[in-house]
């Protein structure tokens, strides 16, 4: 006999002890309307519910719905618009689905009739994916960033706590802005992240203790920005920039980041010294990533002369389509902390292209990045898309199973190596949400998911997008105020500048 799982009725808020399959209906070959587009989608084993909504302007007339995902001898039925499995039951549903596939029928209802729209499967991985993600929360303002936070969730549940809140440390008169968090190796204990502005300086949390570091000095051009932690050492890889924003007048991509200047440095956490890595003035190097055994450096740069250098800010927005970042990479010796000469891995620009972000899988084996038409921050490029190269063969090609037809940009891979978070505007167009797909071990990605949440309309009115997902092996425990209290009371320790 069928085990059944009872879900969730949002629209009465009480248990869906009442929910049966209804016993008369006409079949539909067409799929249902649903939001998220969960159909034919591969999950990790430990994700939270798919929760579901009906798309009713898509369904004119419908009033009722009834979903049952099933596998085996068991299944969960949840009744009305918004099908809300609970999270033990869904952990029982998909502890049978493992490798096999959790069946999912919707029944809609219409003027007392109950249509079955045609079935579609959600596939059920062994892997499991790790636990926890965090991200930046920023409203889709050009004027005012003070109201933004630093986020981490439980992928195995609902729960989302705020790890950094910005306006803790904002007056009316003097605001700030946090950003880059980033971990080693997925430890929540060893993080960092970036505040500018009022209060500036990066905070690192290394085994249970919170510091502030002041890297300004004159020998480099900024304080550290874009952060890749060293798989094993207390190093920090950092991209030092001059950022800024100009705005389109006539075009999809609404904004334009661009650096008038970007170099490398290295920080080191034990001995708080600070070094240039890579500091040509005729190239802007940016995003570094140490591969995963800390013996090399991936980086984009872009080759840019200015003409006028009197007014480089002006020059790097009218000749922006021309700024095209490759990828290179630079071995490390862990013993000396000394780099060698740059080498060439992706170069963009003699397709007309431009590529970023370099990330490298667990496993040293694949090298995805975000490849755009130009310039340097894809999250603002509309034909933005997800690339990778195998690093054995040399074969790079457009992740076209994972790619929409809307922006792809920031990627984090899990420590398995088998997922990948990613930002996309796929949903809207505007907000960035971040999506999940698997990757095996040849390389093929899966149709991505978006990140569950309990009431499956909560991204249709959520008024902020999410960036730079970074997964945890699990959640950072220091609390926002604590964050606080040593960006407001500590001027930080300034970094000594070492030549190497």
């Amino acid at each position: 006999m069928k085990k059944i799982l009872f879900g969730t009725l949002l629209m009465a808020l009480a248990a869906c002890s009442g929910v049966s399959v209804p016993e008369t209906f006409k079949q539909s070959d067409a799929l249902p309307a649903i939001y998220p587009d969960y159909i034919d989608v591969t999950i990790p084993v430990n994700i939270a519910p798919l929760s579901l909504m009906i798309l009713t302007d898509s369904l004119p007339g419908v009033d009722d719905a009834v979903v049952r995902y099933s596998c085996s001898d068991e299944e969960i039925l949840c009744g009305g618009l918004k099908a809300q499995p609970s999270i033990g039951n869904w952990r029982d549903l998909t502890a049978k689905a493992i490798g096999s596939d959790i069946t999912v029928e919707v029944f809609t209802r219409s003027n007392d009739q109950w249509t079955r729209h045609k079935p579609f499967a959600i596939h059920v991985s062994p892997d499991s994916i790790d636990p926890w993600l965090s991200y930046r929360l920023i409203s889709p303002s050009y004027v005012t960033y003070e109201e933004l936070t630093l986020n981490q969730r439980c992928l195995e549940d609902y729960d989302e706590r705020v790890m950094v809140d910005n306006m803790l440390c904002c007056t009316e008169v003097n605001g700030q802005c946090v950003n880059c968090h980033n971990y080693q190796m997925y430890n929540p204990q060893r993080m960092q992240f970036h505040a500018r502005q009022n209060h500036g300086g990066t905070i690192i949390a290394y085994d249970g203790k919170l510091r502030k570091i002041n890297m300004r000095n004159d020998s480099v051009i900024s304080a550290g920005v874009y952060p890749t932690w060293h798989p094993t050492l207390p190093l920090i890889a950092y991209s030092t920039n001059h950022t800024s924003q100009s705005f389109h007048t006539r075009n999809l991509n609404k904004i334009e980041v661009s650096d008038a200047a970007s170099d490398l440095i290295l920080y080191d956490l034990e001995k708080n010294q600070v070094s240039n890595v890579e500091n040509d003035p005729h190239e802007f190097e940016v995003f570094p990533f140490w591969a995963p055994d800390g013996r090399s450096l991936y980086y984009a740069s872009a080759h840019f002369v200015y003409r006028d250098t009197t007014e480089n800010a002006a020059e790097i927005y009218q000749r922006a389509s021309e700024v095209k970042y490759n990828l290179y990479r630079k071995s490390f010796d862990p013993q000396t902390l000394q780099f060698g000469p740059r080498e060439p891995v992706f170069i963009a620009d003699t397709l007309g292209q431009s590529a970023t972000l370099p990330r490298i899988s667990p496993d040293g084996r694949y090298l995805m990045f975000t490849l755009g038409h130009y310039g340097v921050f894809h999250i603002w490029h509309h034909e933005a898309d997800l690339w990778l190269m195998d690093l054995l063969t040399g074969e790079t090609r457009p992740l076209d199973e994972v790619n929409s037809n809307d922006t792809e940009s920031y990627h984090s891979w899990a420590s398995n190596g088998r997922w990948v978070v990613f930002s996309s505007r796929r949903t809207d167009g505007n907000f960035t949400r971040p999506f999940i797909a698997h990757m095996d071990a040849d390389g093929h990605g899966s149709k991505a998911f978006e990140l569950p949440q309990r009431d499956p309309a909560f991204h249709r009115e959520f008024m902020k997008s999410y960036n730079i997902p970074e997964l945890m092996r699990g959640p950072v425990t220091f609390t926002p105020q604590q964050f606080a209290d040593v960006l407001k009371n500590s001027d930080g320790e300034t970094a000594t500048f070492v030549s190497r």
